[in-house]
This record gives C-alpha cells, sequence and structure tokens, in this order.
C-alpha cells in the first residue's frame, strides 16, 4: 500500500546481531522518536534507560530466564512506567492520587507507546529487535540493579541492532477475530482460531525442521502457566502503585 504500511506489517523478532555498534545519531533519532509518541494529558509518564554496563546487563539476563541477546545487543534499552518524575515536579495535585489504579494503567501505556514508536523508528533505520517481558520475572531485583526510585517500574526491555538473522513473519490471529464491528461478536471466533492453530503449527514445523509442532493455543497456555509472575501485584503495591 505505501512504505510505512510495509514497515508495519513487517514485523519479526531479531535475536541474533551483527557485531556492529548503531550510530549515536540513530540512538538519539531512536529516542527522540519514541518522545513523540501520545502521551495522556502530556504526562509523559515513562522514562527510557540505556543499560551499557555489562555487569547489569548480564544480571537482567539472568533474570529474564538467560535470554543471551540481553548481553550480545548493541542497544539495550529499558522502558519504565514513571509516576515519580510527576510527583516531584507538578504542582497542585493530592499525592494521593498516584496511587490511583488509573495512574498506573495511564503510565504503563504511556511507556508502551513511546516504545513501540521507538521500535519502529529503529526498524526505519535498517534495525531489527526483540521485546524483552522476561525482565519482570523479578522487578524487586531490576529495581535495585537499575536505581528505581517510588512509583517507576520496569514494563519490558528492548533489544536492537542491526540483524544477523531472517526468522521469517510469524502468522497473526485472523483479521476477523480481533475486529469487530459494534460488539464483542465471538460467534465464528472457534472456527477461525482452530484454522489458525493449523497454520501456526506449519509455521514451527518449517521453522524447527520438524522439531517443534506447537499450536498457537498450545503454546500459549503453556508459556502462561511457565511465567505466572503472581508477584507482580505485591511488588507494584511496593512501589506506591495500585493502592486504590
Amino acid at each position: 500500500m505505501n512504505q510505512t504500511i510495509d514497515l508495519l506489517m513487517s514485523h519479526m523478532s531479531i535475536r541474533k546481531f551483527k557485531e556492529k555498534n548503531i550510530e549515536e545519531e540513530k540512538v538519539r533519532a531512536i529516542i527522540e522518536a519514541g518522545q513523540w509518541a501520545a502521551t495522556s494529558s502530556h504526562f509523559q509518564a515513562y522514562s527510557i534507560i540505556n543499560v551499557q554496563d555489562p555487569h547489569k546487563r548480564q544480571l537482567l539476563a539472568e533474570v529474564t530466564g538467560g535470554q543471551k541477546w540481553v548481553t550480545e545487543c548493541p542497544l539495550f534499552l529499558v522502558f519504565c512506567a514513571d509516576l515519580h518524575r510527576g510527583k516531584t515536579s507538578w504542582e497542585g495535585f493530592d499525592p494521593k492520587v498516584f496511587g490511583n489504579t488509573e495512574m498506573f494503567i495511564m503510565a504503563t501505556v504511556d511507556a508502551a507507546l513511546a516504545a513501540q514508536k521507538a521500535f519502529i523508528a529503529a526498524q526505519s533505520l535498517g534495525l531489527g529487535g526483540v521485546y524483552i517481558g522476561g525482565i519482570r520475572n523479578d522487578l524487586r531485583k531490576v529495581s535495585e540493579i537499575l536505581g528505581l526510585p517510588e512509583l517507576v517500574y520496569v514494563v519490558f526491555g528492548m533489544c536492537l541492532g542491526y540483524p544477523d538473522e531472517d526468522p521469517g513473519l510469524k502468522p497473526r490471529l485472523p483479521l476477523e477475530v480481533v475486529y469487530k464491528t459494534d460488539s464483542y461478536d465471538e460467534s465464528t471466533d472457534a472456527e477461525r482460531i482452530a484454522a489458525y492453530n493449523k497454520v501456526v503449527r506449519q509455521y514451527y514445523l518449517d521453522r524447527t525442521d520438524g522439531k517443534t509442532k506447537d499450536t498457537w493455543s498450545e503454546r500459549c497456555g503453556r508459556n502462561m502457566m511457565a511465567k505466572t509472575r503472581d508477584e507482580i501485584g505485591e511488588f507494584l503495591r511496593s512501589k506506591g502503585f495500585c493502592k486504590k
């Protein structure tokens, strides 16, 4: 349709990178593009940490369960929901409001929007990468490693670099399953998801030379139970989030 749509529809997770540093002007452009994402009420309730220290990278990789690309990628960014800056900078507010669940959602969405904008900018510059949700496996430890104050928590990490692999596009759900009109009509979802499961199974068979034969339903169910992260709610409340 156009170059922008083509770029958006070519997303794939890259975990293997060339041994080539990302030029500093490109790093700044990626971060600045993230800053121009939509933000609720102009709050800009997020912070981005460029983790360069090899020791901290190694510690964070251990938290993720040993995802080696965290240490190997040229650029590792950590996106944080940040209400701390607002609490210390804004005027005329009741401090109790920062404990609202709505404020937590707002800051999390702000961080996610900035990250997606940054990722697209990186793609447009010839880079690739992968989001690292595994950094939430131990938010308390991550908070200590990065020295995060009250009302700041890590939403996810992002590895970026020049791609050294082409894993191919992973099939998405049928449009009709995620796109509804007027109401949540799921009358045809089961049939469409069953067909999609066959497509995903074939994708993994082809990608792994027959070693993996997961369907989407099987893989998602297993992954969900492998990392329930039940302690996150308690941690968030300890940092001042979601108190009411």
